[in-house]
């Protein structure tokens, strides 16, 4: 039985997953003049990362990508088997909801909760407790949206700028 999160990223003082550079890295020194800023990119860059895993996520009913979940500075949680023939509707305000209140230096945490998540994005092939056999490829769905976070972080300290020149216009 799997613990913690079934599959998932974290993104954590600017790293997604592995990645190697710290946040304060990966921006320029205009993000860096002010907290507001470091934040702001972070956040920003945290949600394009959830929405991006959402979109390569597989999809069959709706449940997988109905339970991802996010939490902050917590540990990831158990591989839910109750969500199966729960609502399978997404709900992104919860993900922004949790993703509003981080700040550079938190650890967020996006997880699926279905327990088979772990079986799409590793793959599995042999027979499961249940008897089942499958040959099952990995999906690496998380994996390549975790690789894409430098991108991630660029892309959000460009529209934070464009979008304080906007203002100042």
């Amino acid at each position: 039985m799997a613990r913690g999160p079934t599959t998932g990223v974290f993104a954590r003082s600017g790293r997604a997953s592995q990645g190697a550079a710290r946040f304060a890295s990966q921006v320029d020194e205009w993000v860096n003049q002010t907290e507001a800023r470091v934040n702001a990119v972070f956040r920003t860059a945290t949600l394009k990362l959830a929405r991006l895993m959402q979109s390569t996520a597989p999809y069959d009913t709706g449940a997988l990508r109905a339970s991802l979940v996010a939490t902050i500075n917590a540990p990831p949680p158990v591989a839910d088997k109750s969500r199966e023939g729960a609502p399978t509707s997404y709900n992104e305000a919860a993900i922004i909801g949790v993703i509003s209140n981080a700040k550079d230096g938190d650890r967020v945490l996006l997880s699926y909760t279905m327990k088979y998540a772990r079986r799409l994005e590793y793959g599995f092939v042999g027979t499961d407790s249940l008897g089942r056999t499958y040959n099952q490829p990995p999906l690496a769905w998380n994996r390549l949206a975790a690789a894409q976070w430098s991108r991630l972080v660029s892309e959000s300290a460009a529209e934070a700028k464009a979008s304080v020149a906007a203002r100042r216009k």
